[in-house]
């Protein structure tokens, strides 16, 4: 007999899994302030960090920066990725200030994680645990809370094998002796399928999506999507050219959801325009994995309007990391105008530059202000019509008629 999703997640083993993941959740979490330590490492001849990005993300979890350290090393040390000594004077800085958490800018292995903790006395994050914690607090529909679970399940599966060594005794005593499935084996064994039916219910999502895709595709709209790096802009501007309403904050990953609504350009012009989920700086894989089929609007989109922070220091690499994105979700084939936002801080005037086939590619404008929204419509109208909005003419004669002669002034 074949068992449904739904009644896989209701067995009460795995209902007792999902109690264990939602208070671990809670528990990574940040309900207070902790005083918090941020380390990076330069290694080799790459370029030195800036921590200021990770600071916003950890303000972002809630946490409370005290103290910034960056070292330099030629390689990550296998057994805690900073030297002994780092790792000394970075036990002093947590005494002194009485740090609860240390974050570092980098993907931690397991036992780096634990050796980590044991030598410094608190709580150590990597990277990737950062970035799903705050997913897991902004997650706010159905779909967006299952692909943020199977993300962290698959990050959890992992610190299980390599993090958990007490777990890795079969239970014993009178009566209990004999083969038997260790402690560690049946957690696996769990999350391995709530990681199943997490997966099943995913796909009935993405079979739900592409219907109303393809009832998308019947009416001939212009596709438009709207890309870039976290905290660029972009629901602003969503919300400018759509009256949406949706959340737009002055913080990373404001928004997970895709949200679509048909904008009005020009009379008997319009299009689909979607707002998706923000990009990042080496973006964990398993979530650009568990959100594929929310970035999969980007992929079988028209056009993208990719929305760069024109007063960010860091936009040239914000521009090569949402390019890398872009191309692991195999959509770097699809058009793209950029759209340079955040102008009135610049001191630059709304603008629109021209690209090499005349059509605008370029534009400078204020999401926030509600400055050169207008040549934002004119750049989209311009590259989705007339060629949505004429018809196409055939002219169908025998294969074997040879010529057929027009005239060309008929066709006026």
């Amino acid at each position: 007999m074949k068992t449904t999703p739904a009644e896989l997640l209701a067995t009460p083993e795995l209902g007792e899994l999902e109690s264990f993941a939602r208070s671990a959740q809670s528990r990574a979490q940040f309900s207070s302030q902790p005083k918090t330590l941020l380390v990076a490492v330069q290694l080799g001849r790459l370029p030195t960090p800036d921590l200021s990005e990770l600071q916003a993300l950890a303000m972002s979890a809630g946490a409370r920066v005290l103290e910034q350290s960056v070292s330099r090393r030629d390689r990550p040390d296998p057994a805690m990725f900073i030297g002994s000594g780092k790792v000394e004077e970075l036990r002093q800085i947590c005494t002194d200030q009485h740090i609860e958490l240390v974050i570092f800018d980098h993907e931690l292995s397991a036992g780096q994680q634990r050796n980590l903790a044991r030598h410094l006395g608190c709580r150590v994050l990597d990277r990737v645990a950062l970035i799903l914690d705050i997913f897991a607090l902004r997650a706010a529909t159905h779909e967006g809370k299952l692909q943020v679970e199977l993300a962290q399940l698959e990050y959890l599966s992992a610190r299980l094998v390599r993090g958990w060594t007490h777990l890795e005794r079969q239970k014993g005593g009178i009566g209990l002796r004999g083969p038997g499935e260790t402690q560690l084996e049946t957690d696996r064994r769990l999350i391995g399928q709530r990681v199943k039916a997490l997966r099943k219910r995913l796909d009935e999502v993405h079979r739900q999506r592409e219907n109303r895709r393809r009832g998308r595709n019947r009416d001939q709209s212009l596709k438009v999507s709207i890309v870039g790096y976290t905290n660029a802009g972009k629901s602003t501007l969503f919300n400018r050219l759509t009256h949406a309403g949706v959340l737009a904050a002055d913080q990373l990953f404001a928004t997970l959801d895709t949200t679509s609504r048909r904008v009005f350009l020009n009379p008997g012009q319009f299009m689909v325009l979607s707002d998706t989920v923000g990009f990042i700086r080496a973006l964990p894989h398993s979530l650009v994995q568990a959100f594929k089929s929310t970035l999969l609007e980007t992929v079988h989109a028209d056009l993208l309007l990719h929305v760069i922070d024109a007063a960010d220091p860091e936009s040239q690499a914000h521009q090569q990391a949402v390019c890398q994105v872009l191309e692991e979700i195999g959509a770097s084939h699809v058009p793209r105008i950029d759209l340079f936002n955040k102008t009135d801080l610049v001191g630059v005037a709304p603008r629109g530059e021209p690209g090499p086939c005349g059509r605008i590619s370029k534009v400078w404008f204020s999401a926030e202000k509600g400055l050169g929204l207008d040549i934002v419509r004119q750049a989209v109208a311009e590259f989705g019509w007339p060629r949505h909005s004429q018809f196409d003419l055939r002219l169908m004669a025998p294969v074997d008629s040879g010529p057929v002669p027009v005239n060309p002034q008929s066709l006026l």
